[in-house]
């Protein structure tokens, strides 16, 4: 079951930002999270892509100035909602800056032809035919399954194909149950597929904030964990003290289990973020 690289027995250590809406923002968010959890010297820190490139020019400002840090920056990218000519440009683009891995996405499907829809497996094989071995590239993985699967087989049937396109690593949709992670890795191994699978981690600062983003990912929150979630529902700071806690117990498990490293759905704040990195052993600079 083990993902982990005997010659590194450290795990990767990740961290997910979204691109603020203004210079401000920007501003802010560099000098704020990305500083403060920097420190952990990361291995890369991805940038999310609004629905429909909504965030195109955001997401290249943040990725250039990660990068002027020393930062290893990794934009997420969607096929969904851009021409061929645009996909190109923004790649060559990214190519030029200095990116070396890149988040490959569905996205938005195409409007109009609903009959050929896209899939993040045919950015895969478009970025690997155009640009071989230039870019490392990541995909998504599902381990309680896509909510647009039809069944876990088809869902990691989706998967093989991106993996089979040319995907050299995947990152999950964060989940609460790691053994949902054990089993998903389980059958990915029994099926051949050997790309290092990194689990997503969400902390739990904001029950409304969570429960929403959960209804719209297809990702499970366990009866038990929803119950204990609610004993703090005016307690901010117990909340995010319970919060810690869990998730700390459930990355220890991830890393029993061999899970290659962590990816940290930072939402653009650092303070879980940083005390879970603490709770396991990362340290700062």
């Amino acid at each position: 079951m083990s993902q982990t690289d005997p010659a590194n027995t450290q795990p990767s250590l990740s961290f997910e930002f979204f691109p603020p809406r203004d210079e401000d923002g920007m501003a802010k968010l560099l000098d704020g999270a990305i500083t403060k959890l920097a420190a952990f010297n990361p291995d890369y820190c991805s940038v999310t892509y609004g629905a429909g490139g909504s965030t195109r020019q955001g997401t290249q400002d943040l990725v250039q100035a990660m990068l002027a840090t020393k930062i290893q920056a990794v934009p997420h990218l969607s096929i969904g909602g851009s021409s061929d000519a645009a996909l190109y440009q923004l790649v060559e683009y990214y190519q030029e800056i200095g990116v070396t891995k890149i988040l490959c996405l569905r996205g938005d499907q195409p409007s109009g032809d609903a009959s050929k829809p896209a899939y993040a497996k045919d950015l895969v094989e478009r970025l690997q035919q155009r640009y071989p071995k230039q870019f490392e590239l990541a995909v998504a993985a599902y381990p309680e399954v896509h909510p647009d699967a039809s069944c876990a087989t088809d869902d990691l049937a989706h998967f093989a194909a991106k993996v089979n396109a040319g995907a050299n690593s995947a990152i999950t949709q964060y989940f609460y149950n790691p053994e949902a992670y054990g089993y998903f890795i389980d059958r990915c191994a029994q099926a051949g597929l050997s790309i290092p699978i990194t689990p997503g981690i969400m902390p739990i600062t904001n029950i409304d904030a969570l429960q929403r983003f959960s209804a719209k990912a297809g990702a499970d929150i366990p009866r038990w964990l929803a119950k204990s979630m609610s004993s703090y529902a005016n307690d901010d700071k117990g909340l995010i003290a319970f919060g810690v806690e869990v998730v700390t117990k459930l990355c220890e498990r991830l890393l029993e289990l061999g899970a290659p490293g962590l990816h940290f759905y930072t939402l653009n704040r650092w303070g879980a973020s940083s005390q879970l990195c603490r709770n396991l052993g990362f340290l700062e600079r």
